[in-house]
């Protein structure tokens, strides 16, 4: 499972007026891999001279980026298509939910083209057939780093598309595919620009991300004069060069992860891993289909803490698998209370047209995936609450996110955007977003932290 990001137009009662420029909005809907989409398709839009339009009524046409995930997103998507045609009319409409053309044109039938995920090249085309380009392309019109939907300071870096696994209840690869990786000299390349432009954090992101490179034999190519193996512990210590935050999403726990903890003590990446564990009972993660699962996860994961001290995992489960027992859900939470992650996020299951798990007996009421959620969220608040009063009276560094006249809001080297928690800095509003700061902790709650700040930049 991944946390959902969405990024939206706002409806406003302006008529539109012609434009000499050709503006695009954007509705971009799902996972950060999604946004990278997106910034890239505006990237080669804003390099042909069209404008980003703020809101629905100054687009000559909107693009919307759909998520296929789950059917609450399909059906998310399916209202958001809704929405931009009611406010503009001219909507083009990609990403995941694409592949499902048939179905979105029987809910929405005026929609101008309907693709699938990262089809960049037909999307621009259906931008040009909409609305042509006011002139030829000039370099000058976008920066070398391309345009992103993040704030400056930190940007998602995608490293692969596509995923080899094939859980039974992810529908993923039918739609992204297999894994395809980039070349390493390509990411490097891309994540150079980034800090050149003044990004502090890069979010490494894929579908699979420590499974980089084996599709392609984990090629080497040359980078700075010197060979660079596309092998997860080879890039991330490339990446640890660059001198700034780096953060690794979308871990599965294979046993070569455990040769990247050292990177992490030594202050070269951000002692945090994102790995989507998904459940802890044997038996479910083997109906799951899940790859790298193993008994003693929680042993290794004290393990890689007696290297790295700091280390943060963050995870995402399921309950109410089919086939999940009272049992098997008991052992999900002892292992939450043995393992003490950091941070987690629960979803309950929910069925995907398509997905293998449909097949699987057992299915669990939603009154029992309710009653189970809730009890799965109170033990990991308890986790939570105690990693984080520890934190109190400790000087910590905070990134800088947001500014206001009562203070700053940021985030600790162990906490994500948009799914983590935050680190409020009151009575410091001369402070910028990007800035990195050391801080004292003063008060911890269950998911967030208020600090004061000890040294500025």
């Amino acid at each position: 499972m991944t946390a959902k990001t969405t990024t939206s137009l706002s409806s406003s009662p302006a008529i539109r007026e012609a434009k000499p420029v050709p503006k695009v909005g954007f509705v971009s809907l799902g996972c950060p891999k999604a946004l990278v989409d997106s910034e890239r398709i505006i990237t080669k839009l804003r390099a042909e001279g069209y404008q980003v339009a703020p809101d629905y009524a100054g687009a000559d046409v909107v693009v919307v980026n759909t998520c296929g995930f789950l059917d609450s997103a399909k059906q998310e998507s399916l209202d958001a298509i809704g929405e931009a045609l009611a406010e503009n009319g001219r909507v083009i409409v990609t990403g995941c939910m694409g592949v499902e053309e048939g179905r979105i044109r029987e809910v929405h039938p005026g929609v101008l083209s309907v693709t699938g995920p990262h089809q960049y090249e037909q999307v621009v085309s259906a931008v040009h057939d909409a609305v042509p380009p006011l002139h030829d392309p000039y370099l000058d019109l976008v920066p070398p780093e391309g345009l992103h939907l993040t704030p400056r300071h930190y940007a998602y870096l995608k490293i692969s598309e596509g995923c080899n696994n094939r859980c039974t209840f992810c529908i993923i690869p039918s739609i992204r595919g297999d894994l395809a990786s980039r070349p390493a000299n390509h990411v490097m390349g891309e994540a150079e620009r980034l800090v050149k432009a003044g990004v502090k954090e890069l979010l490494v992101i894929s579908q699979d991300t420590s499974a980089y490179g084996l599709d392609i034999r984990y090629a080497e190519s040359t980078w700075k004069g010197a060979p660079l193996k596309a092998k997860f512990l080879d890039l991330s210590r490339a990446l640890g060069e660059l001198g700034v935050w780096t953060r690794l999403h979308y871990v599965y726990p294979y046993p070569h992860v455990d040769d990247v903890i050292p990177l992490m003590a030594e202050g070269k990446i951000l002692p945090y891993l994102d790995i989507p564990f998904q459940h802890a009972s044997p038996r479910v993660l083997k109906a799951m289909r899940r790859p790298a699962h193993q008994e003693k996860t929680a042993e290794r994961i004290a393990n890689w803490r007696k290297v790295c001290p700091d280390l943060a995992v963050r995870s995402t489960f399921i309950v109410g698998f089919p086939g999940e027992t009272e049992e098997d859900f008991s052992f999900l939470l002892d292992w939450l209370r043995e393992a003490k992650l950091n941070r987690v996020g629960c979803f309950k299951y929910e069925a995907v047209s398509g997905a293998k798990a449909n097949e699987l007996e057992g299915a669990v009421a939603e009154e029992v995936k309710e009653e189970r959620w809730h009890r799965f969220m109170a033990v990991q608040q308890e986790v939570s609450r105690e990693i984080l009063a520890a934190r109190v009276g400790t000087t910590i560094d905070v990134i800088v996110d947001e500014v206001d006249e009562d203070g700053a809001t940021g985030r600790s080297k162990w906490d994500a955007p948009e799914i983590d928690g935050s680190v409020f800095l009151n009575g410091e509003p001369s402070l910028k977003p990007g800035d990195i700061v050391k801080a004292r902790v003063d008060v911890a709650d269950d998911y967030d932290l208020w600090a004061t700040v000890a040294e500025k930049p």
